[in-house]
């Protein structure tokens, strides 16, 4: 599809989990959701993704929260300098370690209009506690840090410790369930924003974890975040979409 002429489209900036992962490579029917509806959709393979060698993999280590968020603003910029995108609506979304990034760069930067955090993690020292023995490893290399010497990184990076700077509308999905990512820290940040009044959104499903499973739940997050995008930007959606609620959300202009 196509919008008006000389106008650039709303855009979609994908971070995706891992962290050391990568984007999504052929035909994804949700990428398809958001390009059939006028969005552009940017899913970007940060410094550290897999696929790339062992030395883009590594440039992840010790500037995790710091090189993938630079990343995907230097990516999302790009598009707007290109007339892909419109820079005035420039959307950040991403789970777990994406939803890390999505948090950092809505708390460090003011490049986003808005941002979805499905179970993302906003409390390092957290993650830390609850993981496995095998990946705090993974999590001390990522982060350039050893035992017992990561009180300082941890809470400069962790959103949770700096919400307090986020002014933008921000959605959080939730799983009940979910071992990795506990609900606490999405419900943590929430309070936060709301308490400041900054518009917030959050759905829980019952009996999810770290990652979705049941068909109705991919759906009803997907209609939820499209509402959410629908309300923070003013458009009017053709189709008719539940009705999501938005803490402070008469604060949007």
């Amino acid at each position: 599809m196509s919008g008006p002429d000389g106008e650039a489209p709303p855009m979609i900036v994908s971070a995706h989990g891992g962290p050391t992962g990568m984007a999504d490579r052929g035909l994804k029917l949700k990428i398809q959701y958001w390009t059939s509806r006028g969005f552009a959709f940017l899913d970007v393979d940060y410094g550290g993704s897999w696929g790339y060698g062992r030395a883009y993999r590594e440039a992840l280590d010790g500037a995790w929260g710091v090189r993938d968020v630079e990343d995907v603003i230097f990516a999302a910029r790009a598009m707007v300098s290109r007339g892909l995108a419109d820079g005035r609506r420039l959307l950040i979304s991403g789970s777990s370690a994406g939803g890390f990034t999505v948090l950092a760069a809505l708390t460090f930067h003011d490049v986003f209009a808005a941002g979805v955090s499905y179970y993302g993690i906003g409390d390092l020292d957290q993650l830390l506690k609850l993981t496995h023995k095998f990946e705090s490893g993974y999590i001390y290399r990522l982060t350039g840090t050893e035992p017992g010497e990561t009180e300082a990184v941890f809470a400069a990076r962790s959103p949770l410790c700096h919400a307090g700077r986020i002014s933008v509308p921000v959605f959080f999905f939730q799983g009940s369930d979910d071992a990795v990512v506990p609900p606490d820290q999405s419900r943590r940040m929430v309070e936060s924003l709301k308490g400041r009044g900054v518009p917030v959104g959050y759905i829980e499903f019952d009996g999810e974890g770290h990652g979705f499973r049941k068909a109705e739940t991919v759906i009803a997050a997907l209609q939820a975040e499209y509402a959410f995008y629908a309300r923070v930007l003013g458009l009017e959606p053709a189709e008719t979409l539940p009705p999501v609620t938005l803490h402070n959300g008469d604060r949007i202009s």
